[in-house]
């Protein structure tokens, strides 16, 4: 073991980018890493080997790049640590070659193993230092009559100027250790900041207008220069913006654009500004891998309102019709008049799924629908009106151009207007197929929840002599006819619409009521099952409650429950999942980690989890018997969870090459169909009575 932990210390040192070196009470260099070896910049001097049996202090003594004063503190310093007068010393030198000039922070601590010696490290600051020479750079300009401020790579203010706090009303002291976000006036949505940066990545500037707020309160429009500052290797150290009131020049200019692209009477952006903003919306879409829509509106019956009440009223309606359209939408989306009795709602920005933004968009035209429904006062006239909608989705590009989105919608409008009118159809079909089977699929869950329309199925988990010592509870939607709906069509929607939670409450219940039957009868009193628990379910602040009452509730022995978690659960409020965990494990409750090694664990937090069991992902087990790398990566697994002291289980077993390989590499529990398919729970129960799922074979 010596020999392991010490190759695992050289492993981690050569892993860490500082050079570092061990030296004993007499300043040997006993061990360097890899950065130390490979380097040749330290104190100035190429290394001779790897340094080890060199005397570091003398190294110091003559190294050029610390000079006389230097190398006196150095050896001074790193001599206190040593001899055990001081617990740390630490300085900042230069270093100099022909090619280059460049900076280290030296460090030098004591051994804190009983061993007396020292760790020495340096750490190279050199893009600090560049930094600080460009920031001093940059500052010659400052004081100019235009804006300006200066931020790091991070987008933290760093410096203003006058001008700047005559501009926004923020001194200095105000605006340092902010970020621009101070700023932000509110008109700009998030996929505007997403471009400008994006042209910031590409082209190493930007320039535009930008509205931006005063301190006062007071939303302004200003001219915007940003640049970013690279240092001699190519580092990004810096961001520089200089900026310019134009409140007096921008108003007249709104004046002549609101002429040219709105529309007078009711305000809206008109069919000039729906295609240029269509235009770069359809752009967008193409980089940003993301869905829009596009929805052409059309009112029923206007023309007859219009010859019967006159324009005026006509024109009240249309009025009204644009403000409730506008309020309907998200922030971000834009809402047309093409003229008449037209109008266009442009959605951008949506899911990347073609099913979910279909869904997304049609939620949007059902609110719509409901709202240009309500009856409309107009002036003396108490009226109703409604909508005729048609919507199309477009994705990377296709369609091309605004006329053929624009086409598609209005096409969409009239199959909705043949179809009786106060209604949404989608230009595709197929789609709004799939959104209609969607529809039913919830509604048919909805009721399969009220129903109970649900059984437990029971998959054996088993041992290495192939007898049963568990199983994994699956649950299935038995419809009035018989026929199953497979959950890996029902569950997640039932995580996108809310319907998880429910289901997750009725399986807990039926599991434990089962272990509650099983408990009573020696032959089954010893077996655990599993359950399914997802991140919504266990994010629940009373989940603990809910899972303490129903043990309760059925008087079952807790060690017997086994809650399985998927890794997703641990990418957030990671201190919180891992209290709701120790809770429910001093309980007596088991956890078992689902699908491991698909997701992204962290080994720090993995190693704090209370597991009893880690899960080996059938996608590994299933290419087993034909993919060498499959069986590294399940080794590993394996190893790992003997490190953290884990029973480990494989699941997706198919055949009985899988399983003598499993065998071989230490995996010694099993589920899948070699031993048993998902059960109702009398024959699993036969299955119980037979004393082995299958032969180890």
């Amino acid at each position: 073991m010596p020999g392991v932990c010490h190759s695992f210390a050289c492993a981690i040192l050569d892993a860490l980018p500082d050079q570092i070196a061990i030296l004993d009470a007499a300043g040997m260099i006993v061990v360097v890493n890899e950065a130390w070896r490979t380097s040749g910049q330290t104190l100035g001097a190429p290394p001779s080997g790897d340094d080890v049996g060199r005397n570091y202090l003398a190294a110091c003594r003559n190294a050029r790049g610390l000079g006389s004063e230097g190398a006196a503190d150095a050896g001074a310093g790193i001599s206190a640590v040593l001899e055990g007068r001081s617990s740390y010393f630490q300085m900042e030198y230069a270093c100099s070659t022909p090619a280059q000039k460049r900076w280290f922070h030296m460090t030098a601590t004591p051994l804190a193993c009983g061993w007396q010696g020292a760790v020495v490290a340096h750490t190279d600051i050199t893009e600090r230092h560049l930094a600080e020479a460009s920031l001093r750079v940059a500052a010659t300009a400052f004081e100019s009559s235009e804006g300006m401020m200066v931020t790091d790579a991070r987008g933290v203010i760093l410096k203003v100027n006058q001008a700047f706090t005559r501009i926004t009303g923020y001194g200095a002291d105000e605006a340092t250790g902010q970020t621009p976000r101070m700023l932000n006036s509110g008109r700009h949505d998030a996929a505007f900041y997403q471009a400008m940066w994006e042209a910031i990545a590409q082209d190493g500037s930007w320039e535009g207008e930008i509205w931006n707020r005063r301190k006062n309160g007071e939303v302004y429009p200003e001219h915007l220069s940003i640049a970013a500052v690279r240092d001699e290797f190519g580092e990004l150290c810096n961001y520089v913006a200089t900026l310019t009131d134009i409140t007096v020049s921008k108003a007249a200019n709104d004046e002549i654009r609101s002429l040219a692209f709105y529309d007078p009477l009711t305000r809206l952006p008109n069919r000039r500004m729906l295609m240029e903003r269509l235009r770069q919306v359809l752009a967008a879409s193409s980089a940003h891998d993301r869905y829009g829509a596009l929805v052409f509106i059309d009112l029923d019956n206007f023309k007859t309102l219009n010859d019967t009440l006159g324009h005026n009223v006509g024109d009240l309606l249309l009025q009204q019709v644009g403000a409730r359209l506008q309020g309907c939408l998200r922030h971000g989306d834009t809402v047309a008049r093409l003229g008449g009795d037209e109008f266009v709602v442009l959605l951008e920005r949506m899911s990347c799924d073609a099913l979910e933004a279909a869904a997304q968009a049609e939620a949007l035209g059902l609110k719509i629908l409901a709202e240009l429904n309500q009856p409309y006062q107009l002036g003396i006239h108490h009226c109703r009106s409604t909508p005729s909608m048609g919507a199309t989705l477009f994705h990377n590009g296709v369609p091309s151009q605004p006329d053929e989105v624009l086409a598609q919608a209005d096409i969409a409008m009239y199959q909705a207007k043949q179809a009786g009118r106060n209604a949404m159809r989608f230009f595709d079909q197929q789609m709004q197929d799939s959104i209609t089977a969607r529809e039913r699929l919830e509604e048919g869950l909805r009721k399969a929840i009220e129903l109970r329309q649900f059984d437990l199925y029971y998959q054996a988990q088993v041992g290495h002599d192939g007898r049963i010592t568990g199983a994994e509870a699956l649950i299935r939607w038995i419809q009035p006819d018989g026929s199953c709906v497979s959950p890996a069509d029902f569950i997640p929607l039932a995580e996108e619409c809310g319907l998880i939670l429910p289901i997750g409450a009725w399986v807990l219940e039926a599991a434990c009521a089962q272990l509650q039957r099983w408990q009573s009868d020696p032959a089954t009193a010893s077996l655990l099952l599993a359950i399914n628990v997802s991140a919504a379910q266990f994010r629940q602040s009373n989940f603990f409650t809910q899972v303490r009452d129903t043990v309760r509730r059925y008087a079952i022995d807790p060690s017997r429950l086994k809650l399985e978690l998927t890794e997703g659960i641990l990418l957030e409020h990671t201190e919180e999942t891992i209290s709701s965990m120790q809770q429910l494990r001093d309980m007596g409750v088991h956890f078992s980690l689902d699908d491991f090694g698909t997701g992204y664990s962290s080994l720090q937090y993995l190693r704090r989890l209370p597991l009893s069991q880690l899960k080996i992902d059938r996608s590994f087990v299933h290419d087993l018997a034909g993919d060498n790398c499959g069986q590294v990566i399940v080794s590993t697994i394996i190893a790992m969870a003997r490190s953290l002291g884990l029973d480990v289980i494989a699941e997706g077993v198919e055949n009985p090459v899988q399983h003598a390989l499993l065998e071989q590499l230490g995996c010694h529990r099993y589920q899948g169909f070699l031993f048993s398919r998902p059960l109702p729970v009398a024959q699993f129960e036969d299955l119980l009575a037979d004393g082995t799922a299958a032969s180890p074979g």
